[in-house]
């Protein structure tokens, strides 16, 4: 491989280059993991491709940063919008494989940050859970909704 690389005129990084034998093992390429995946209607392993969980961590700790205690002065509809932007061009990218469980966890920890930046915002002493419902967070604030978007792959309607 380093034969064709040099042909290329690439180098070969030492550090992340190794052998794989998928499927007993998995590994991480432009955020996807490859490896391993399991058929939740039959239960049947195959080879296939999910979200990383560096780069689901990675999208969680950034929307984390957008909904910090410093941005409560912000209106809440741009912050939705911004959220919104980046949880779609994120969808766009990670839309191959087996992305529900990333979707759900991505969607679970993005209201949760929203109600919590709500509840600040409106200096409530809760976690925002009882004033601003998953069905609030979506119809009147227009949060975009991961495990949603995926009825519209087409690989879901076949």
């Amino acid at each position: 491989m380093e034969k064709m690389m040099q042909k290329l005129k690439l180098t070969v990084n030492q550090q992340k280059t190794r052998i794989c034998r998928v499927p007993e093992e998995s590994f991480d390429f432009l955020g996807y993991r490859l490896g391993s995946c399991y058929s939740a209607k039959s239960g049947k392993a195959y080879i296939g491709t999910k979200p990383s969980e560096k780069r689901v961590a990675r999208l969680c700790e950034k929307i984390s940063q957008m909904t910090k205690r410093q941005t409560c002065g912000k209106v809440t509809e741009e912050l939705v919008g911004e959220l919104n932007m980046v949880l779609r061009g994120w969808s766009n990218y990670f839309c191959l494989g087996s992305v529900s469980k990333a979707y759900r966890s991505v969607d679970s920890h993005a209201r949760s940050r929203l109600r919590r930046w709500l509840s600040k915002k409106h200096q409530l002493n809760n976690s925002g859970h009882k004033d601003f419902s998953d069905q609030y967070l979506k119809q009147n604030l227009g949060l975009f909704c991961l495990a949603e978007s995926t009825a519209n792959l087409p690989w879901a309607k076949a």
